[in-house]
């Protein structure tokens, strides 16, 4: 976030409703690490926030009217706070499902004009859509007058993507835009949230973190990402007869895996392995990065690729083709696809010796690797140099 930034968003403000907003509020994006499709699975994960965030400028109005500008896209939307439908441009059904999740938390909103301005890239998998929750709630809770945990925030939020967006996540996400911390990522056990913020700071330990958006975006709401769920929730059905006291893949050891995993379907015995195999992953991160052994954490982001691609089968061409690009670069201690998947992101952890020819020959590579697919070849990838940012707050 930069003052530029700020002063773009207090404009945009003042040309749509004339005056200054009373308050700015900041929600990042977010990285994660490690932990891939286990949040939904009452796993472990362990993102970082991004520098890249959505900001929104807010004042109160004496109506109960919530009226949204978006520096970014074409069109304003408006919404009561009494009769919030899910209807209209697409952007504000975020911001209307969060203030309708709200009210349902017991929070009472007044009206407010908003004006809102992000740089996290849409459909990227860096959480556009969380960061502009958590946005959102922050908010709309500080108009009115509501001081609301960032647990509580990012629950609130997930309900509002859940049940209001239609999109079945996990909490992840909302949860590290709402508490990151500064040079820290975030060990999250999506089961019972607690959480703890662990030291990582590559810069420190001559490292450096690069985020590659491939430019191959994906919608959740697809129906793939459901799809994986259902698959997921099909295992525990079967495992659940094996193993008692079972409620989720979470609970699941390997070792269990390996004895039960002849009971299940070949494509669901392969979505199982994944999730059991991430949680294991997830803890083995944990101990490394508390450990500061980056060369043991790069190797896991690795593994958890190779599990993505071959038992979950949600990386798909552009991203193999940016995680072979960058493992190529000497210097890159692991490279691995993030977020959801089916497009998107990968992460990079490498020395910072090689940063620079990082960022030199893998748009070239990854370019080559996908010249050859129909319709796509002229994708341009976006390189980022990130480290670990802060969580929401208000400015």
């Amino acid at each position: 976030m930069t003052e530029e930034r700020l002063t773009h968003v207090s404009a945009a403000f003042s040309r749509r409703f004339s005056g200054e907003p009373a308050f700015i509020a900041r929600a990042p994006g977010r990285v994660n690490l490690i932990g891939e499709h286990t949040d939904y699975n009452d796993g472990f994960v362990m993102p970082c926030a991004l520098s890249f965030d959505v900001l929104m400028a807010v004042r109160s109005r004496p109506d109960e009217t919530v009226v949204l500008h978006s520096a970014n896209f074409p069109g304003d939307a408006s919404f009561p706070l009494d009769d919030i439908e899910k209807s209209g441009i697409k952007w504000a059904q975020y911001i209307k499902g969060v203030a309708w999740a709200m009210q349902e938390a017991g929070y009472p909103l007044r009206g407010a004009d908003v004006a809102l301005e992000g740089d996290v890239p849409v459909g990227s998998g860096l959480s556009s859509s969380a960061a502009l929750e958590v946005a959102a709630c922050l908010s709309l809770a500080h108009n009115s007058g509501h001081v609301i945990p960032g647990p509580e925030m990012a629950q609130i939020c997930k309900r509002a993507e859940n049940e209001f967006i239609g999109v079945p996540s996990g909490i992840m996400d909302q949860f590290i835009s709402a508490v990151g911390q500064d040079g820290h990522a975030l060990f999250l056990d999506c089961r019972d949230l607690s959480f703890e913020h662990i030291p990582f700071d590559p810069d420190a330990a001559g490292l450096a973190m690069v985020v590659a958006d491939t430019s191959k975006h994906r919608g959740l709401t697809e129906g793939v990402y459901a799809k994986r769920v259902e698959e997921c929730e099909e295992a525990v059905r079967l495992l659940k007869q094996f193993i008692p006291g079972m409620k989720n893949l979470r609970d699941v050891t390997f070792d269990e895996f390996q004895i039960h995993q002849p009971h299940l379907p070949d494509v669901i015995r392969c979505r199982a392995r994944h999730v059991v195999s991430e949680n294991a992953r997830v803890l083995g991160a944990r101990e490394a990065l508390k450990a500061g052994v980056y060369e043991g954490l790069g190797a896991l982001m690795n593994a958890s690729h190779d599990s993505l691609v071959a038992d979950y089968e949600c990386a798909g061409p552009h991203l193999e083709a940016m995680v072979t690009a960058s493992r190529s670069i000497p210097g890159v201690l692991g490279s691995r696809m993030t977020g959801a998947g089916f497009g998107g992101c990968t992460v990079t952890l490498l020395r910072k010796e090689s940063l620079a020819q990082f960022m030199a020959e893998v748009p070239g590579l990854y370019q080559e690797a996908i010249s050859v697919l129909p319709k796509e070849s002229d994708l341009v990838p976006h390189l980022y140099a990130v480290s670990a940012s802060g969580g929401a707050r208000v400015l």
